[in-house]
């Protein structure tokens, strides 16, 4: 089966709270609130009011920056959530690519590899306390002391992670610990600190979810994979309405149609394409802007009821991931840097 979520970000509270309501009567999956200090509003608030009006929409930010979030206060805000909403809190974490967020807390946004270590370390502290566990780390990338959830503990035994990247490290990384990898396909962070180039060819989404399955060797399941689609349009004429996009992506029509990370088409070529997604890559969950509600709501019952089968579920999670060329850092984004690609996507 095909599982649908919808990010989005909170304006006012009545058109929030009808989101809400209207995601969960459609049967998503879940509502995700992007999470950039300054530029919007706090996902955990956000996503408490909405807990109010709902009963069994999973809930969670899309993607916490674990540059300027703290382990301590990004469990608790994860726990408070997961208390309120009965059980139903999801914990999304990406490294942070924009400096201005970075720097509206006292740093500097650091290079690529020293955004992977804090993540990483950021990831792990919140898993444990979110465990109950005591956490005491003392690095160049994060320093917290004997800190714990004391009398505030989440319902859920285990909040489920997201890790959203596109960097091989922290893929490996998602691969072994997290519940699901978030593939956004972003490379490069341009010079604004928000926009990033892409890498949706089909070697570059190998090559990234090669890295998942290394990383996954040795579990007893895989992470679930999850596509963040950047575009959804349900119209007669597909190739004319990805012509303009794809052209901006530096891709062809037929290249980007192919991608997980657009759905455009008739209804029933919007069906077809997830199923080839979840059959060729193994992507089994998607996640869509607000403004895709209405359009794929009718859509959900069938994407439901896709078959589970696919080729990347017989692959070997012991095959080694392909070479893949690196080149210096440019705008400082998480992703490795090889080919430069055309930049389109929107930050999570």
């Amino acid at each position: 089966m095909a599982i649908f979520s919808v990010q989005a970000r909170p304006t006012d509270a009545a058109s929030w709270l009808d989101l809400a309501r209207r995601v969960e009567a459609a049967g998503f999956d879940a509502l995700f609130a992007a999470d950039h200090p300054g530029h919007g509003a706090s996902p955990f608030v956000a996503l408490a009011a909405a807990a109010a009006v709902t009963s069994t929409l999973g809930l969670g930010s899309y993607v916490s920056n674990a540059g300027v979030r703290e382990p301590i206060l990004l469990a608790t805000d994860v726990a408070t959530l997961d208390v309120v909403s009965g059980g139903r809190a999801r914990l999304g974490i990406g490294a942070g690519h924009t400096p201005a967020e970075w720097r509206a807390v006292g740093r500097e946004r650091p290079d690529v590899q020293g955004r992977v270590r804090r993540c990483v370390a950021v990831a792990e502290a919140v898993r444990d306390l979110l465990a109950g566990k005591e956490v005491t780390v003392d690095s160049p990338d994060l320093v917290t002391h004997a800190a714990r959830l004391i009398e505030f503990r989440p319902v859920q035994d285990r909040v489920p992670l997201t890790m959203g990247t596109g960097n091989s490290k922290l893929l490996r990384w998602a691969g072994a610990h997290a519940d699901v990898v978030g593939l956004i396909g972003a490379g490069r962070t341009l010079p604004d600190g928000y926009m990033h180039e892409v890498r949706w060819r089909a070697d570059q989404i190998e090559a990234q979810l090669a890295h998942v399955a290394a990383g996954a060797a040795g579990r007893d399941a895989p992470p679930a994979l999850e596509a963040l689609v950047q575009q959804v349009t349900v119209t007669d004429n597909a190739e004319a309405a990805a012509a303009k996009f794809a052209e901006h992506a530096g891709l062809t029509t037929a290249e980007l149609l192919a991608t997980p990370f657009v759905l455009i088409g008739t209804e029933d070529e919007i069906v077809t394409a997830v199923a080839e997604h979840q059959r060729r890559w193994g992507i089994t969950r998607f996640v869509v802007r607000a403004d895709a509600v209405d359009a794929l709501a009718p859509l959900l019952p069938r994407l439901a009821a896709l078959s589970t089968t696919s080729t990347v579920a017989a692959r070997s999670l012991t095959a080694e991931p392909p070479p893949f060329v690196r080149s210096p850092v440019v705008g400082g984004g998480t992703a490795d840097h090889g080919k430069p690609d055309q930049a389109v996507t929107r930050r999570p």
